[in-house]
């Protein structure tokens, strides 16, 4: 049997046994269990498959590429500059804890925008719901792209099979398990999903080192030689200034979990709010180690790709009219030519190219595709959970059956399926090679008004009676934003970077300001 024919049969065992535990998990499951668990899952289960959630195939792909020189018309992470965004994720998911997550306890809710119809009108509801359902299906759908990008490149196009079908046979599997349980089964099965994923990281830099014939310490010492793990960049006109990336990191934890119905969804299904906070402080606390092992790892990957005949080139890019010089990583095959490496291909490069042995490619393998589904599963159940009972009204419903409720979910549960494919197949044609910058970016856009919207909410008194001015501030400041940002790179050597968020979430509030009903509520 060949390696890729060993390595797809891993990937087929997996789900097998993926599907076992969701039929064992789902069984005697109705809409509640769909949406919320029936609020009876354990706070220490939600807070280990949250890590799943969380780092994904990004983490698991792009985090440790961020460690060296990135290729593209300019530089964007270099060294652990990272982690001073997980820092910021750190801060956030204590506001999240501490602020957010007693005001949704407090009025038991089943979808966190149910406070926006509550403080202000229906409007709000809505619009809070739909700009979750953008950003979250716009950043599912990237991080599952990267993944399914990777098994399609490294596996399956020398099969001969397309991109498009690998996408379908994906998604059909995350629908499949997913379809009847929701986030009571996606509780237990990213559960699984992070401890392989874990295993997997723990694995590859074990291998790595002793290939290496390093200890730990030993690789950290050559590491920060290289300059391989410089923490603070204090060039403050660089998209990655320490300060950007540490509070755009907060700003995005607030808004990427807090505000995010796939997240907040898991942690009110744990039965009381001491245990929901529980749950959120030990998470925060593991990804701090979590994602420091994934830049170490990085910076290992950098190492063994040089020991094992890597080169690095100069290629000179056109761009707008201009020349441009990227360093691009890369091996010379038989030949002597020079294959080019960048950040998001260089682990699956070595592992599924002959330079990881197929013992550590297997582990690879599962450890992808472990991060691959807990960023899909949550995703589409939570997707299909907001439009449900967000914009649909599914639980207030009176003059439908439980059954009919529970057809109209499974309805909706296959048509986001369907654009989460069309999504995918969006992202193939854009290709691009920084996903962990470009989800960034685009939550900026998209969670910035929900951002302004909960802050006006929680911490002023004031009501917006006026119909359709909510969406025209939360549609207009993003506009707004994208100008300046624009302007901002046109005529200054200032470059915007996370902090977009930060200022989308600020026009967003000064917009509902300048609306707002003058008489207190």
């Amino acid at each position: 049997m060949s390696s890729t024919s060993i390595l797809l049969l891993c990937v087929f065992l997996y789900f097998v046994g993926l599907l076992i535990i969701a039929y064992f998990a789902s069984r005697g499951s109705d809409n509640q269990s769909f949406f919320i668990g029936n609020k009876k899952s354990k706070w220490w289960l939600v807070a280990f498959g949250m890590i799943g959630t969380s780092l994904s195939g990004v983490t698991f792909i792009s985090v440790p590429g961020t460690v060296g020189k990135m290729t593209g018309t300019e530089y964007i992470y270099g060294g652990f500059e990272y982690y001073m965004m997980v820092l910021g994720f750190f801060v956030g998911y204590f506001v999240v804890a501490f602020i957010l997550l007693p005001l949704y306890y407090r009025m038991n809710l089943t979808s966190i925008y149910t406070y926006l119809g509550k403080r202000f009108n229906v409007e709000a509801h809505k619009i809070g719901s739909l700009f979750f359902i953008i950003s979250r299906s716009i950043g599912a759908t990237a991080r599952l792209y990267l993944v399914v990008n990777v098994l399609q490149i490294f596996l399956l196009q020398d099969l001969g099979v397309p991109f498009w079908v690998t996408s379908a046979v994906i998604l059909l599997m995350v629908l499949l398990y997913t379809f009847e349980g929701g986030v009571k089964t996606i509780v237990i099965t990213d559960t699984l999903q992070t401890s392989f994923m874990i295993l997997s990281l723990i694995g590859c830099i074990v291998y790595i080192l002793s290939h290496l014939d390093l200890s730990a310490t030993q690789a950290y010492s050559i590491l920060a030689e290289k300059q391989y793990t410089h923490l603070l960049n204090t060039d403050i006109n660089s998209k990655t200034h320490f300060l950007k990336t540490f509070f755009g990191g907060m700003f995005i934890t607030i808004a990427m979990t807090g505000l995010d119905q796939e997240m907040m969804q898991k942690n009110i299904s744990v039965d009381n709010l001491k245990n929901s906070k529980k749950n959120m402080i030990t998470f925060a606390g593991t990804l701090l180690f979590v994602n420091l092992a994934f830049l170490f790892l990085g910076g290992l990957l950098y190492l063994f790709a040089m020991e094992n005949g890597a080169v690095y080139q100069q290629i000179t890019n056109l761009v707008n009219g201009q020349e441009t010089i990227s360093n691009v990583f890369g091996f010379k095959d038989a030949a002597g030519n020079v294959n080019n490496i960048m950040g998001d291909d260089l682990f699956p490069a070595l592992s599924l190219h002959g330079y990881f042995p197929l013992a550590i490619a297997v582990i690879f393998l599962i450890g992808l595709t472990s991060a691959l589904f807990p960023s899909a599963d949550g995703a589409l159940t939570a997707v299909t959970s907001s439009y449900c009972v967000d914009l649909l009204g599914i639980n207030e419903d009176q003059t439908k059956t439980e059954q009919q409720k529970k057809r109209l979910r499974m309805r909706v549960h296959l048509t986001f399926t369907v654009i989460f494919f069309i999504l995918i197949m969006i992202f193939k044609a854009i290709n691009d090679k920084s996903i962990v910058y470009l989800i960034m970016e685009v939550a900026g856009y998209t969670y910035g008004p929900l951002l302004g919207l909960f802050a006006f909410g929680i911490f002023t008194k004031y009501q917006i009676n006026r119909k359709g001015w909510i969406l025209a501030v939360t549609l207009l400041a993003p506009v707004v934003t994208y100008l300046l940002n624009q302007l901002v790179i046109n005529y200054t050597d200032y470059r915007i970077g996370v902090e977009l968020i930060i200022i989308n979430g600020l026009l967003t509030f000064i917009g509902l300001w300048m609306i707002r009903h003058k008489n207190r509520s």
